[in-house]
């Protein structure tokens, strides 16, 4: 008979681990590892020397709190303890953050205890010094690590009171990135966190040392707060130039991409997920987001269609297949609608992937093997169910569900799958099924047993000094030499060093000038070209006289929302049925002879869909509608990847402006000229812009100054290799197969791999 003993946790409890040794009912003895019990409002129980959450509170050790039990078995047994009621609620997830100075606030209570939801997507930038928010929408306030850590806590806590004690996870898009334009929906301010390349820099160090690295870096950071599960990464490959979420992805080549995605999922997530592991993963976008119809996104519906007239289809599953021989825990289908797609003798429903048992049951499951549970991804059953714009949101549930997704994201009505559950379009045990695989999860990272971290030490691991230090390495590391052209004895770079009888006179503009004229660098003379809103000039500085200019260019789609008022852009103006702009006639979209804004779900259906998806509001605070908030240009300027088309378009901003650009060339000679550009796409360096001759072109990847300039003045000699080639002439892009890399040889300027050193 098993000893068992009750103790109360009157405070925080942590046990340390340990091995203790026991009798088994055969007369053998074996040894388990006592793991780490955190418990707040619930008893401890002592059964045979070993620990144990009392989950329930019952008194007494049942199978689902004890550790020694495998996850499979710990699952089945706490599904046959739960109602309905609780099983719906643990297939949603839904954003949830914390209130300024991180107090636990609305919709908490409604989320954990009528929803009854375990699954949270965490947003709100983690960082030093939060600015409170008059608007945060669904981007949250700003916390520090600490607050953020003690907000998780404060959850786990409210979620460890419930009946049964089951844990949250918390789950994130990338936070540990340098991008000065992190968008909505898709990435997160890196704030405190150590701030790495983005995704085709980490690509472009060819290093996956490197990489693992990263991700026991990163891993360290998020558990430290209580972030124990990750939207990411993406396992799409770059081969649509046009596609505005290129710089999610980590390159053109799909068996590089297989390398890094294996790596992140043995290194991030530590192999098949266990109580070891930083952080579960959800890859996305199943089977592969490359291939846009134009570059266009599916978060709008313009960009619904993924095309693959190159045939690449099957070459775009092998980085998922790299991550599900791995062991990863999680897969998230895109929104996107296959068309005209047959492999290997099966023809794709033309529907949204989510709702495709095709490609979710059949593909994924069937063919690959895939053994984890598959997360939709936000908002597909309410805001871009393409292919089913005519059914209602509880009908697309309930074909999400049966497809074999097993969690939803972006929706929190309990209801609905009670009631679908009711009718019988959805079965109990497909609702068994779905919620068996997301609590395997949970039992595997540990949380079951202590799901708190040690909040007073989340600044100590955040981006602390070896972390960014190791990041810093890495942005140096990808930083890719296009062109370093002659200069008297040598080349353009690296720069000669400034002294005191031979000053050297920089002009520069998109760079901090104090970085640039400090004494890391021997004390350059620093002329500040910047001008106009948040600089010191009125206007440009001539660069005449100066021995060389360096020029920092970044290209975005400046997004501000109509309540920005004069500062409102186009993008954030857009409206499918605004005539001035998706219902415009004099913007049409060629592949339908109709306005931009015809497909739009709200002019199609718009009975069952009142909203327009550029109309939601919420999502950026009460009142505010959306615009193209997920990112990219205006539809009809798409094509538009040249410097000089950019310069000339409303939804693209080239900073400095190219024209500024061209005229500091003048000034100071071509060849005096270093551009770090900022690759955020595969931009054409087309022959009109001039930006060819310039003496030193580096391509950047979500680099800072520091790295830069160690770069520029030799501290580091260059490096990366391109993860994508760049074309020379904007028509090879315009024409260019989207679900194929490259160009032809004769309208590639750089090829994939290409990269020069000194």
């Amino acid at each position: 008979m098993m000893n068992r003993t009750l103790r109360r946790a009157t405070l925080p409890l942590a046990l340390a681990a340990t091995v203790v040794a026991v009798t088994s009912c055969g007369g053998g003895n074996t040894r388990f590892e006592q793991p780490v019990i955190g418990a707040r409002q619930k008893a401890v129980l002592t059964v045979d020397s070993y620990r144990f959450r009392d989950a329930n509170g019952n008194g007494q050790l049942d199978a689902y709190e004890d550790w020694r039990l495998s996850a499979q078995a710990r699952a089945a047994d706490l599904v046959a303890r739960m109602s309905l009621d609780d099983k719906a609620g643990l297939m949603m997830i839904d954003t949830l953050n914390p209130d300024f100075g991180g107090a636990v606030a609305n919709p908490a209570n409604d989320y954990l205890v009528n929803q009854r939801m375990r699954r949270f997507i965490f947003r709100s930038t983690v960082t030093g010094s939060p600015v409170l928010s008059a608007s945060p929408g669904l981007n949250g306030q700003a916390v520090t690590p600490l607050q953020a850590a003690t907000w998780t806590n404060a959850i786990q806590e409210i979620a460890e009171a419930s009946s049964l004690g089951i844990p949250v996870l918390f789950k994130s898009n990338a936070r540990n990135h340098y991008d000065r334009a992190a968008r909505f929906g898709t990435t997160s301010d890196a704030g405190a966190f150590s701030e790495w390349p983005k995704e085709p820099g980490l690509a472009a160090t060819r290093d996956l040392a490197l990489i693992k690295d990263f991700a026991q870096t990163m891993g360290a950071e998020w558990k430290a707060i209580g972030l124990r599960g990750m939207y990411g990464y993406m396992a799409d490959t770059a081969t649509e130039p046009r596609w505005f979420r290129i710089n999610e992805t980590f390159s053109e080549d799909f068996d590089l991409n297989a390398d890094i995605v294996r790596t992140l999922v043995e290194n991030l997530q530590g192999g098949p997920v266990n109580p070891n592991t930083p952080v579960a993963l959800t890859m996305k976008h199943f089977p592969g987001g490359g291939p846009q119809e134009m570059g266009l996104d599916p978060h709008y519906s313009f960009g619904k269609n993924q095309v693959y007239p190159a045939g690449q289809f099957g070459n775009h599953l092998k980085p998922f297949k790299a991550a599900i021989d791995s062991g990863v825990s999680a897969i998230m289908p895109y929104y996107g609608v296959p068309i005209d797609v047959t492999y290997e003798g099966v023809r794709y429903d033309q529907i949204g992937f989510a709702f495709s048992q095709q490609i979710v049951n059949d593909l994924l499951r069937g063919k690959l093997g895939f053994k984890g549970y598959v997360n939709t991804d936000t908002g597909v059953v309410t805001d871009r169910a393409w292919g089913l714009e005519g059914k209602t949101v509880p009908e697309r549930v309930a074909a999400a569900i049966n497809a074999g997704n097993d969690l939803l994201s972006g929706f929190h009505s309990r209801q609905t799958i009670l009631d679908l559950v009711a009718a019988g379009l959805v079965t109990p045990g497909r609702i068994d099924e779905a919620v068996t695989r997301v609590l395997i999860e949970q039992f595997q990272l540990g949380l079951f047993e202590n799901p708190y971290v040690d909040a007073a030490q989340a600044a100590n691991v955040v981006g602390n000094a070896d972390a960014r230090a190791k990041a810093m390495d890495a942005q140096r590391k990808s930083i890719v030499l296009l062109q370093n052209l002659p200069r008297g004895s040598g080349k353009t770079l690296p720069l000669p060093a400034p002294t005191a009888t031979a000053p050297v006179k920089i002009y520069t503009m998109g760079l901090n000038a104090g970085v640039v004229g400090g004494a890391d660098y021997g004390g350059y003379t620093v002329v500040n070209g910047d001008y106009g809103r948040g600089t010191p000039n009125a206007t440009r500085p001539s660069a005449a006289g100066a021995d060389y200019a360096i020029i920092r260019v970044e290209v975005t789609n400046p997004y501000a929302p109509s309540t920005a008022g004069p500062f409102a852009t186009p993008t954030g103006l857009y409206r499918s049925k605004d005539p001035l702009w998706g219902a415009n006639p004099a913007f049409i979209d060629p592949r339908t002879g109709k306005t931009w804004g015809a497909q739009d779900s709200c002019v199609l259906q718009p009975v069952l869909n009142p909203v327009c998806v550029d109309d939601a509001v919420g999502l950026l605070g009460p009142g505010t509608a959306a615009g193209l908030l997920f990112g990219g240009s205006l539809p009809w300027e798409g094509n538009n990847l040249s410097f000089t088309t950019m310069a000339a378009s409303a939804s693209w901003q080239v900073a400095p402006k190219l024209g500024d650009i061209q005229a500091v060339m003048n000034e100071v000679g071509a060849d005096r000229v270093i551009l770090a550009i900022y690759f955020r796409q595969p931009y054409v360096l087309d022959e009109a812009s001039g930006m060819r001759k310039a003496g030193a072109i580096l391509a950047g990847f979500g680099v800072s100054d520091a790295a830069l300039m160690d770069v520029v003045t030799g501290k580091f000699a260059p490096k990366g290799k391109l993860p994508f080639a760049l074309a020379n002439n904007l028509q090879a892009v315009i024409a260019n197969d989207p679900d194929a890399p490259g160009y032809p040889a004769a309208d590639t300027l750089f090829p994939f791999g290409f990269g020069l050193g000194y």
